[in-house]
């Protein structure tokens, strides 16, 4: 009786717990906690928790980025018809091929390419391309085009079949929202926007014995009621994980790295590699940039976009090696969907299908990978896709996080040659 009147004066003076992410109502049901996949592959453990991964850092392209603009297929000229004001011209492009070119903008990124850290994927998709923003991202997020799998994120259901002893900062968001591509069961990702102030925060007018109760509160109770066990274990979660970020950032800055542009997406990346290099028990860091949704004026705004991302990614990198520390993390990026081949008469393109990934970090196969989608045989004025993007994630996860992507991804997908296999990597194949 004495824990139910404590839980009733906690709630009556009232606290609260700035500890982000952990919490995910749509798990609320789910408080049985031993998960089978509905996919009938079961996500059970396999290892004791997973020391020795290396890190990803995965970029989301919010919006829908234009996949001609950014690799220009400068040697096709339905390019040049279907754009008379959008495309660019062949003599400004930062040529990779004979036949594509990043976009000027990405200059920092042409430098990683011709050091041989860049891998860069063309035509990728999925089948019955959906060009929805909401659908095609949870598409993306859930690895699950049919819409038949488990409500999580493929990197949530990562840690959650691999990674059960990794503590509650397995991942991290660098915002204020949890991704649903992060999203699992197990509890082990958290979003926050600023590190420093990742933690448990009492209201104004609460005081020591207002925090006690609040830690008695999430302590669990023995035959208690389900949801009540799982919102304490959630919030139990998150004290744990504050706990550990105020560990890891005591240590931020003491090694300064390279300089970064002053953009909010380049000084996110900052905190990532202050992370890492601070020696943050994190495996995947995600990191998004917005804007991308170019129905309108979108000469100007797509570059300052691109500028963006590869000045934010040229910093990383540079930052990275100079702390010794760029072989140990792969960079994937990745949009809901590309823009249509033709420009619109509002000098912007509509939603399309397939665009380029890529993926930059010592253990790439560098180069240009695959063929460019024919810009003449199009789906309903569309790229038709040739790169299934469940190959591109099966490849991060078997050759780079050394597991077996059958269970994350509800499927056997066929590994790419983007990526150098690691040592004690899974096999992999069809």
């Amino acid at each position: 009786m004495r824990s139910m009147m404590t839980r009733r004066e906690f709630l009556g003076k009232g606290l609260t717990i700035v500890a982000a992410g952990a919490t995910a109502p749509m798990f609320l049901t789910r408080t049985a906690l031993a998960i089978t996949n509905p996919w009938d592959h079961p996500l059970t453990a396999s290892a004791a928790g997973r020391p020795e991964w290396p890190t990803l850092v995965v970029v989301q392209l919010g919006g829908g980025n234009d996949g001609l603009n950014t690799v220009v297929p400068y040697a096709h000229d339905e390019y040049y018809r279907a754009r008379p004001r959008l495309a660019v011209p062949a003599a400004k492009l930062l040529r990779l091929t004979d036949e594509v070119g990043l976009h000027p903008a990405l200059r920092p990124l042409k430098e990683l390419y011709d050091g041989g850290r860049v891998a860069i994927v063309q035509g990728v998709g999925y089948p019955n391309p959906n060009r929805s923003h909401f659908r095609s991202m949870e598409i993306w997020e859930t690895a699950d085009p049919a819409g038949t799998g488990p409500r999580t994120g493929w990197l949530g259901r990562l840690f959650d079949s691999e990674c059960p002893d990794c503590g509650q900062l397995a991942g991290l968001t660098l915002s204020a929202q949890m991704p649903l591509a992060m999203q699992g069961t197990s509890g082990r990702v958290v979003a926050m926007d600023n590190p420093a102030r990742f933690g448990f925060h009492p209201i104004p007018g609460a005081g020591p014995e207002e925090v006690e109760a609040f830690r008695q509160v999430v302590q669990p109770v023995a035959g208690g009621e389900p949801v009540v066990d799982f919102l304490t274990h959630t919030e139990m979660n998150a004290l744990v994980a504050a706990s550990e970020m105020r560990r890891i950032t005591g240590r931020l800055g003491e090694a300064r790295g390279a300089a970064y542009p002053a953009d909010p997406f380049a000084q996110k990346l900052r905190v990532v590699a202050e992370l890492i290099a601070a020696g943050a028990p994190t495996r995947v860091y995600y990191v998004s940039l917005g804007g991308f949704d170019t129905h309108a004026t979108q000469a100007g705004r797509h570059d300052r976009l691109l500028e963006a991302l590869g000045g934010g990614l040229g910093a990383f990198l540079a930052d990275l090696t100079q702390r010794g520390l760029a072989e140990k993390v792969l960079v994937m990026t990745f949009s809901e969907f590309g823009r249509r081949v033709a420009e619109n008469a509002s000098g912007g393109t509509d939603h399309g299908t397939a665009a380029p990934m890529l993926l930059i970090g010592g253990a790439v196969v560098p180069g240009v990978h695959g063929a460019h989608p024919s810009l003449s045989d199009l789906d309903q004025g569309d790229l038709r896709y040739a790169t299934d993007f469940r190959s591109v994630y099966a490849t991060v996860l078997e050759q780079w996080m050394g597991v077996r992507s059958d269970a994350i991804l509800g499927g056997r997908f066929p590994a790419l040659d983007v990526l150098r296999p690691r040592a004690g990597a899974p096999a992999s194949g069809g």
